[in-house]
């Protein structure tokens, strides 16, 4: 944008607190009452003035162009998920997968269907629902990792919708919703379980963690293998 010439006329204005005010000698006898020029009569109808003047169709112009286009050095955040913790693991799926939020509770379990993944029944609200095990489907022991320092625990059921289904998932910490850039998605480190790793498109660095970015539909799918 242009800003070496300004399409904007201004009256001519007395800026007495330039010569005789705070800025100048201090000589003005309305600094005694007053103690500084910004609580003095001329100085606010001088500024009243100045907003009032009439802005150029080229100045307007200028700014407009300006605000159109996009900001230097930033990504945009396209995308959002959930981030919880597993275990040691902090990892995330997209928020659309999640219906809502519940506290922890016991699940039923059903006769020869205690491997796999399938931890039982949950009733939530007088509904029920497949509470399914992440940390057994994705190979993490869920008695590991421990809550942040300075930072409360809080151990959840998210309930989720994938396809026609839907599913309780037990999780041990819950961080909240995450906006992030998808072009700001790292690779897996090459240090992740091979468990883990199948799972994940990706990480995401934020503040002092690094979430796993889990397959939705690769998890979806595996969520709904376990139920046949």
């Amino acid at each position: 944008m242009n800003t070496t010439t300004s399409p904007i006329v201004i009256a001519s204005i007395d800026d007495c607190w330039n010569r005789i005010g705070v800025v100048g000698d201090q000589s003005c006898e309305k600094l005694e009452q007053a103690v500084h020029c910004r609580n003095c009569e001329v100085y606010a109808a001088a500024a009243q003035r100045n907003l009032q003047r009439v802005v150029g169709d080229d100045y307007k112009k200028d700014w407009a162009a300006h605000f159109r286009q996009a900001a230097a050095g930033t990504q945009q955040l396209d995308a959002s998920c959930l981030v919880f913790r597993i275990g040691r693991e902090w990892l995330s799926l997209p928020t659309k997968m999640f219906v809502s939020v519940a506290q922890q509770a016991k699940p039923h379990r059903l006769p020869h269907r205690a491997e796999g993944g399938l931890s039982g029944i949950v009733n939530v609200g007088g509904t029920l629902y497949p509470c399914m095990s992440l940390a057994a489907l994705l190979g993490i022991d869920d008695n590991e990792g421990e809550a942040a320092t300075g930072r409360h625990t809080f151990a959840r059921l998210l309930l989720t919708q994938w396809e026609d289904q839907a599913y309780a998932l037990p999780v041990a910490d819950l961080h909240g919703i995450l906006r992030y850039a998808t072009a700001s998605v790292q690779a897996p480190a090459a240090t992740i379980n091979k468990g883990l790793s199948r799972f994940l498109s990706g990480v995401i660095a934020h503040e002092d963690m690094h979430i796993g970015v889990l397959d939705a539909a690769l998890i979806g799918y595996q969520l709904a293998r376990v139920l046949r």
